[in-house]
């Protein structure tokens, strides 16, 4: 099997990556790679300038919002279940008419290009992407274009998140440009047309994108070009001026029939955690539901996205409804897929195996939570993602 391809369903024994481990110890070999999130997101901390650990770590506030995130999941125990024989686990899901060989995904990250040693992390993702077989979703900041990130995930779906523009122009350039480049669906973030109040990165001045960082796809748009009237690197200082101007457009509701129109692809909305919020989405024509808070980065003092994703899903009503906020290891995986969500994203994991081993140490932390989640559902007796519902959960005192 060629690592640029997905794998096949028969290929995903997604626990033997322990075996691999505890084999290649028996010549000398063990991990260079941390095993546990903690480690993995100390060392990532030296290796990480400390404005960009800022960016990457901080959240909103006093960060409380994002600490809930985390702490939701301990508020879950699973039903271990006997007797069933889960000696092979099938953890596909269908998303959107495609089958993916498992429920994960990589959120988008703004600044993933950043945490790279070389600069160039939106391309280590995507490779990483073709590796394992789990998607990823493109942020719109990004320190390489769309079309080079597309052109190097093999046959693993990309999907391309949009930050909505203030000109309707270059929104649909960019999202024209998503679906040429070969994307599979287009999903808009609604929490972010304004940057939340984040007191590490104020302590230091930190705004990456003011500094003409990860802004690539704007710089090689030809309708952002012809708005500066030049080749941005021919004026830098005015580019990024007219990136702040035309960045985060405040969407209403009367804004879904005009993004739904614009598109062929499948259309996410990203940032949804309130019931009504999902089931007017619906009624306007999206195909996917994406329960998020942004990991705690943009509002803080709100309810832990995990707590919210329950009656978003009902209130979605069928619609595939994937989630990400506060995820960190692969039994986290397997509560908020208990709990119904479609397919589960992390963010911050694969930003800090970037910063320590590139695509190498994103393909790390994905099968590393692949083969903890696949393991716990041998264990405790749930062969399928089928099996695992809100009845395998208890909640905790």
């Amino acid at each position: 099997m060629s690592d640029r391809h997905t794998p096949h369903l028969r290929e995903t024994a997604f626990g033997d990556y322990q075996n691999e481990i505890y084999l290649s110890a028996l010549t000398g070999v063990v991990p260079d790679l941390p095993m546990a999130y903690s480690e993995l997101e100390t060392r990532a901390a030296g290796a990480m300038s400390p404005p960009l650990l800022s960016y990457v770590a901080g959240g909103a506030g006093d960060e409380a919002t994002q600490r809930a995130n985390v702490a939701a999941f301990a508020h879950w125990g699973l039903y271990p279940r006997m007797f069933v024989g889960a000696r092979e686990r099938d953890l596909s899901v269908e998303v959107l008419g495609a089958t993916w060989p498992s429920p994960l995904f990589m959120a988008p990250v703004g600044v993933i290009g950043l945490c790279a040693q070389d600069g160039h992390g939106d391309l280590a993702a995507a490779r990483a992407a073709a590796r394992t077989g789990v998607p990823l979703i493109a942020s719109t900041l990004a320190m390489d274009s769309l079309e080079g990130v597309a052109a190097e995930l093999g046959s693993t779906p990309g999907f391309f998140q949009l930050y909505t523009p203030t000109d309707r122009e270059l929104a649909e350039s960019l999202i024209h440009r998503a679906e040429q480049a070969g994307y599979k669906a287009i999903v808009v973030t609604l929490d972010t047309w304004i940057t939340g109040w984040r007191p590490r990165d104020l302590a230091t001045g930190n705004f990456p994108q003011l500094r003409g960082n990860c802004l690539a796809n704007y710089f090689s748009d030809p309708v952002f070009r012809r708005r500066l009237g030049t080749h941005p690197t021919d004026d830098p200082r005015g580019a990024v001026l007219l990136w702040t101007q035309l960045f985060g457009k405040a969407l209403t509701w009367e804004d879904l029939p005009w993004l739904r129109s614009v598109t062929h692809l499948p259309l996410i909305v990203k940032g949804i955690c309130h019931p009504e919020d999902a089931r007017r989405a619906k009624d306007g024509g999206v195909d996917a539901i994406y329960c998020s808070n942004h990991g705690g980065r943009q509002s803080n003092g709100g309810l832990p996205a995990l707590s919210a994703l329950p009656d978003v899903i009902a209130a979605a009503d069928g619609l595939p409804v994937l989630f990400d906020s506060g995820v960190r290891s692969g039994a986290d995986v397997v509560k908020a897929l208990a709990l119904g969500a479609t397919a589960v994203g992390i963010g911050r994991p694969y930003a800090y195996g970037l910063a320590l081993g590139g695509t190498d140490g994103i393909v790390h932390v994905l099968k590393s939570m692949l083969a903890e989640a696949d393991l716990i559902m041998a264990v405790d007796g749930y062969p399928t993602r089928a099996d695992l519902t809100p009845q395998s959960l208890r909640s905790l005192p």
